[in-house]
């Protein structure tokens, strides 16, 4: 292949499916079973704060399972950042913690993270690995029932965006992997790495919705096409 100099990954859901963890939305149009309006939006927290937090303490103790581990697609990209001379960025939609478990480090959480509290008094966030309930106290002001998951919300805007955008006006490798490209901001991540020049790949269990828009395409389980077609980089 090209030699590149500057390289962004794009992972969703589809990169952790294999570790155990369930992808975004099925087919239905719920999120782990749960209607995304009842979930995950700001709307639904100041509603009933206490059932959305009892919905990602599920998901953080899931995530906390010895049953949930990296895959050998998040050890690829790890290891491919690490031996690659140039500029590697992994943006990524997922709030679990795989792709820093296999050691990436120049990642930006475009989504927030699981393990990570935010509390709407003073805007700290800090490493949260149990239940975030009614007594929880920030540990930044010691306010009290001010703790929210570190996740971005519908209606939220996504973190880290104008690192975001610097890195897709500099690269000249756009990949994006396991996301089904239908979620924006993201989902225009690719064209906007095409109109500044580079070369765009989907690695998908499928085709996605812009998967005809993309230079190159390579379809299969990730634990397979993610370490095959960064091998041979």
């Amino acid at each position: 292949m090209t030699d590149y100099k500057n390289i962004v990954v794009l992972t969703g859901a589809g990169v952790s499916a294999e570790s155990g963890l369930q992808t975004f939305r099925d087919n239905g149009g719920l999120w782990e079973g749960q209607r995304v309006e009842d979930v995950a939006t700001p709307e639904a927290f100041a509603a009933n704060p206490a059932f959305v937090q009892k919905f990602y303490n599920l998901r953080r103790q899931q995530l906390l399972t010895p049953s949930v581990t990296r895959n050998a697609a998040h050890d690829a990209l790890a290891a491919f950042e690490q031996s690659f001379l140039g500029e590697f960025t992994l943006v990524t939609q997922n709030v679990d913690n795989l792709h820093q478990q296999a050691g990436s480090k120049n990642i930006f959480p475009m989504h927030g993270e699981l393990l990570k509290a935010r509390c709407v008094s003073c805007d700290s966030v800090c490493e949260w690995s149990d239940d975030i309930l009614a007594e929880s106290a920030c540990g930044h002001c010691g306010c009290r029932a001010s703790l929210r998951p570190h996740i971005v919300w519908f209606g939220e805007m996504p973190l880290y965006m104008s690192g975001i955008e610097e890195a897709l006006e500099r690269c000249d490798l756009f990949v994006s992997i396991g996301t089904s490209s239908v979620v924006y901001p993201a989902a225009g991540f690719a064209q906007v790495a095409h109109y500044n020049g580079a070369t765009t790949v989907e690695l998908n269990l499928e085709p996605s919705a812009h998967g005809s828009k993309f230079d190159k395409a390579y379809y299969g389980l990730a634990t397979q096409v993610v370490p095959n077609f960064f091998a041979k980089l």
